[in-house]
């Protein structure tokens, strides 16, 4: 599956490690919520990269302990109609401060790229090889804003009152 990321189309260097697989010393693993949470302990111990996926029926609030240790969590879309995703995002990056990668994977659009990536999500893990050229020209379209988001860029009213000078 193509990955977009930062614009541009990129190999993955994360390895999916499924259920009870072993996980390779040194290589950068997502594995999935279940084992992640039962092995935890060892996993943020890894000296390589670890990443999770999460399912969106489960509250992120429960990786909230770990996320100073986790280098990217996926977020999973079910199907294209379902949003619970991008709650999940913005709860990430504005309580929780998450910094790492966010991944959006699963049935994600075209036509949802902008408002995945206000959301929080900076990389897009794509079913569909014609989509990978649409978003990484799509992350690129758009420079200003009027409203804020979790991607971090200021809204056109901060850019502006940063501008009016203080007396």
């Amino acid at each position: 599956m193509p990955l977009v990321k930062a614009g541009r189309i990129i190999e993955d260097r994360f390895v999916r490690v499924v259920d009870d697989a072993p996980i390779l010393d040194g290589a950068a693993a997502i594995v999935p919520a279940v084992r992640f949470l039962a092995d935890a302990h060892e996993l943020v111990l890894r000296q390589a990269p670890t990443g999770v996926v999460w399912p969106n029926d489960r509250r992120v609030a429960e990786l909230a302990p770990y996320l100073d240790w986790i280098a990217l969590v996926a977020l999973v879309f079910p199907t294209f109609r379902d949003g619970r995703g991008y709650s999940q995002a913005r709860i990430l990056r504005e309580r929780y401060h998450f910094r790492g990668e966010l991944r959006a994977t699963g049935q994600i659009l075209r036509d949802q790229c902008l408002f995945l990536q206000r959301a929080g999500f900076d990389a897009f893990e794509l079913t569909k090889d014609a989509d990978a050229a649409v978003f990484a020209e799509t992350v690129h379209r758009y420079s200003v804003f009027y409203q804020p988001a979790a991607d971090g860029r200021a809204s056109t009213l901060t850019a502006r009152l940063a501008r009016v000078p203080q007396h």
